[in-house]
């Protein structure tokens, strides 16, 4: 054999090896991810069909509904992070996530449905309902259709409508991409990048990279929790897909009667500002927070978040005991 067929043979060798590597890594982390998703929840059986669902704590109800890329493991996240102890969380995997099933309607009235009736087999007859990104769409339904279950609202980065500047995804051709990918359910695409263009996929979820890369050691390791989170994607791209559709119908938000609290980024690459600041004036009782950096994770701002959500949810029980109704 020739000195260059030699090299051949051996390149082709080592391409083999790293390329054998590379797919056993993946399957193996792949694994851990699905055996992670399928544990910590629970089947109901409701009215409006199955959902999965976790619950974790005690005390006042929280109904944590997740957004784009989430379940009922990003809803008890979000909880851990926005709020203090003393609340029973509720995680539901909304419509085509994880072992919840994509019904024949999927609007965001049929999901706030689907909230209530959980709500009820749960024997919980009122909660505070948190709303985050793609999830803030049915808990304002909720808030609509169901105004006696819902005690609070809190909506963050909320991808809701907005009537001149409407919510919409990251434009680069990166995240057009990864769009793409998301909806093939590309399962090893979405964890080679996490790998090897972490960037992408963080412009993808709404957030500068130069944001997080200036930020502490402890947020840029959230950011990439949240990241790996999204994994096994191939069990969350139906419900992505349903939160993909744009939200273009105007809903009745004159109608909520539920205290709310509106939280948005000025930078926030998902657009949800103007959503956030139309809510916020149409609601009657609501308040608004603007960051002017963290972009849609609130990359930085988790303290103050939770400060305002604390806050907020402390100022509600003052206005109930002074009017003489106690939780």
């Amino acid at each position: 054999m020739s000195t260059i067929g030699a090299m051949l043979v051996a390149g082709f060798v080592a391409l083999a090896v790293a390329a054998t590597v590379v797919i056993l890594r993946y399957r193996r982390e792949l694994a851990v991810a699905r055996s992670a998703a399928a544990q910590g929840s629970l089947i109901a059986s409701t009215a409006h069909g199955p959902i999965e669902y976790a619950v974790s704590g005690a005390g006042v109800p929280l109904l944590s509904i997740h957004g784009a890329g989430g379940g009922f493991d990003q809803g008890l996240a979000n909880a851990a992070t926005f709020v203090d102890d003393g609340f029973r969380i509720i995680a539901p995997s909304r419509f085509g996530y994880l072992r919840t099933p994509v019904p024949a309607d999927v609007s965001d009235a049929a999901q706030a449905d689907a909230h209530a009736a959980l709500l009820t087999t749960l024997d919980a007859a009122a909660a505070v309902v948190v709303g985050v990104s793609a999830g803030a769409r049915s808990a304002i339904e909720l808030a609509i259709r169901h105004p006696q279950r819902v005690a609070a609202l809190v909506l963050i980065v909320p991808g809701t409508y907005a009537p001149t500047s409407p919510v919409n995804i990251e434009g680069s051709r990166g995240s057009r991409f990864v769009f793409w990918l998301v909806n093939v359910g590309a399962d090893f695409i979405w964890w080679l990048g996490e790998k090897l263009a972490p960037s992408v996929l963080i412009r993808f979820l709404g957030v500068r990279p130069e944001l997080v890369a200036a930020a502490s050691q402890a947020e840029r390791d959230q950011v990439m929790r949240i990241v790996r989170s999204i994994e096994p994607l191939s069990l969350r791209f139906a419900g992505i897909n349903i939160d993909s559709r744009p939200d273009t119908r105007r809903p009745p938000l004159e109608r909520i009667t539920a205290p709310t609290l509106v939280i948005s980024a000025r930078d926030d690459q998902f657009n949800t500002l103007p959503a956030a600041e139309f809510a916020a004036r149409a609601i009657p009782d609501a308040t608004l927070h603007v960051f002017d950096t963290g972009g849609h994770l609130l990359v930085g701002r988790g303290e103050e978040t939770r400060d305002a959500v604390r806050g907020f949810l402390a100022r509600i029980r003052s206005r109930e005991v002074a009017g003489g109704v106690v939780a």
